[in-house]
């Protein structure tokens, strides 16, 4: 079947004034409808599915009035304590607390746990858990970066990440439609570039770069290359042609600011090592990026670069997605709570356990 169209769980800020279009929900509908489109999420059948994100009948919808519901942050990520957003002014959540109080583990109706900042679970409050509380497990490392998998079943109702099937889901970016536009480019001077801080000699997409580099010029920023223009990503970026978004990490549903950033919010095309293709085009159009498995060596991709580089017109194929969509960056952390928050308030008594966190997030 044709892709006729990109939702790239568009609805949602497609309409900014109703973000009660919630994330549940829109993956609920989608892979409903994948059942006879034979699409998994980001492609649907036809035009009519993207016409009014309220069409969807909500997962949870109740109608009584929204709740207030309190949602607890255990851990400030990375032990970075930084002042909480407000739902409704950021994202039109009403009826949402969030808080970091741990004075309120009795009354809150969820506790929310950032998995890298798990060294010991005895601090958490498993003898005065209320029996419907809900813990949310929220992680956005990939399995080879996140310990302690395996001895956290059956302690969490909900997962929060990356990962298309969890239970809330927050991707690192996606597009959403907006009116036709022409494509604007920066002007591009330079060829390949790179923005790394976690350099492992060890890694594939480190030993990959050094096998690519022998045949075309990559210039590298970070800790061990040059220093960014301006100390902006972007701006570095938009000057060059290409952008290698390698992940440190190989895994389904990975694909992390290096794609939506790095590479599309600075207009280069992405060289992209992560999961699959197909993993991809869940997400983005199949001719807006280059996977380094669409070629038999480095030395292979380094020639069609070089090709690119001759070509205007086939070099700006890769910026077609552009005259009918825009890219959104997920807000950390702001965007991920008052998701949880909305979430919580949508669920209502609906009550679950995930009693084996590692053999679904590892796999």
């Amino acid at each position: 079947m044709t892709r006729t169209s990109l939702l790239s769980l568009e609805n949602l800020h497609r309409c900014r004034p109703c973000r009660r279009c919630r994330w549940r929900t829109l993956k609920s509908r989608l892979l409903a409808a994948s059942l006879t489109c034979a699409m998994l999420l980001v492609y649907v059948c036809t035009q009519d599915l993207l016409q009014s994100p309220m069409q969807f009948s909500l997962l949870w919808e109740s109608p009584t009035k929204p709740r207030q519901v309190t949602v607890l942050i255990w851990y400030e990520p990375f032990g970075k304590k930084k002042r909480l957003g407000d739902c409704h002014i950021l994202f039109n959540i009403t009826g949402c607390q969030l808080s970091t109080n741990r004075n309120l583990s009795q009354e809150a109706d969820a506790i929310l746990f950032h998995h890298r900042d798990i060294a010991d679970y005895d601090d958490f409050p498993l003898d005065k858990r209320p029996a419907a509380q809900k813990w949310i497990w929220m992680n956005f490392e990939s399995p080879s970066h996140s310990s302690w998998l395996s001895t956290l079943g059956g302690i969490f109702n909900w997962t929060m990440s990356y990962r298309v099937d969890s239970d809330i889901f927050v991707p690192y970016g996606y597009l959403f439609s907006r009116k036709r536009a022409k494509i604007f480019l920066p002007r591009k001077r330079k060829l390949v570039a790179w923005v790394i801080s976690n350099w492992n000699e060890d890694h594939e997409r480190v030993q990959y770069y050094n096998q690519l580099r022998e045949y075309i010029d990559i210039d590298i920023y970070g800790r061990h290359g040059m220093d960014l223009k301006y100390d902006s990503i972007m701006k570095t970026v938009s000057e060059y042609k290409f952008y290698l978004a390698f992940e440190n990490s190989l895994h389904t549903d990975y694909i992390t600011e290096k794609l939506w950033r790095n590479a599309f919010k600075s207009s280069a095309v992405p060289i992209v090592m992560g999961p699959s293709r197909y993993n991809y085009e869940m997400f983005i159009p199949r001719n807006s990026f280059i996977h380094v498995d669409d070629f038999s060596s480095p030395r292979k991709l380094a020639m069609y670069l070089k090709f690119l580089d001759r070509n205007t017109n086939m070099y700006r194929r890769y910026f077609t997605w552009k005259k009918r969509y825009d890219v959104h960056v997920s807000s950390f952390w702001d965007e991920h709570y008052c998701m949880a928050c909305e979430t919580v308030k949508a669920a209502g008594s609906r009550y679950r356990t995930v009693s084996d966190l590692a053999g679904w997030f590892e796999s």
